[in-house]
């Protein structure tokens, strides 16, 4: 390689970053890193997660202290910063989506397609009983689950292919994936309403599930995707 060559090559490389930003004051160390993660996170299209952030701030930044400002600073504003899917997310609040509605035509402006009542029910067993598959969702529901449904799912990228199931022949199971957490405005999976406790409290019966019968008190839960447009 010419001395030139190895000079253009050595200028392409990216410049280290100073995280440590030890030469500054205190204060104004912490507002370049709450600056640096508001906008890792502002210039991303899905969920940052720490391991992400981590990398443009010091060993000595507490992150989440970091969230909780940002997030103060926040308070007025017409968005918000959310924990979604294993990371963070800017996102328009929802008291603003009847605005958003008005000037795009969805609550954001390419909105997800709303489900059907039948696609909203399987997402919802595929998300409580993962990982499972067409022929246990098909059992489920005494009727067949068809691939054209299921492709619906996975076009919109709620659900994705999961481990091969044990059962003669190996089936394909069904599982959630970070964009259904990220419609549905959850962390993890153990934030889904507790099936049992839903049942108890008569927000959600087995038989009327099985009639294809969302209860109005489980949809006010959190599982309709009308909702889950919105928070976009």
């Amino acid at each position: 390689m010419s001395e030139a060559s190895a000079r253009r090559k050595a200028n392409d490389q990216p410049a280290l970053l100073d995280t440590d930003l030890e030469h500054l004051p205190a204060e104004l160390r912490w507002r370049e890193w709450m600056g640096r993660v508001e906008a890792v996170i502002f210039a991303a299209s899905e969920p940052v997660p720490r391991d992400v952030l981590a990398r443009v701030v010091g060993k000595s930044c507490n992150l989440d202290l970091v969230i909780d400002d940002i997030r103060a600073e926040l308070a007025g504003r017409p968005y918000e910063l959310v924990s979604v899917a294993g990371g963070w997310q800017h996102r328009t609040k929802k008291a603003f989506a009847d605005v958003i509605r008005g000037a795009f035509g969805t609550a954001a402006g390419e909105g997800t397609k709303e489900l059907s009542q039948s696609e909203a029910l399987v997402l919802m067993c595929i998300a409580y009983f993962q990982p499972i598959t067409r022929g246990e969702l098909s059992s489920f529901f005494g009727k067949e689950v068809s691939r054209d449904l299921i492709g619906v799912l996975r076009g919109q990228d709620l659900i994705a292919s999961g481990p091969r199931s044990p059962q003669p022949g190996a089936p394909y199971t069904y599982v959630t994936t970070k964009n259904f957490l990220s419609q549905f405005g959850l962390e993890t999976l153990r934030q889904l309403p507790d099936f049992d406790a839903l049942e108890d409290a008569g927000l959600l019966s087995k038989e009327k599930l099985l009639a294809g019968d969302i209860m109005p008190g489980f949809v006010d839960a959190g599982f309709d995707a009308a909702d889950a447009a919105i928070d976009e």
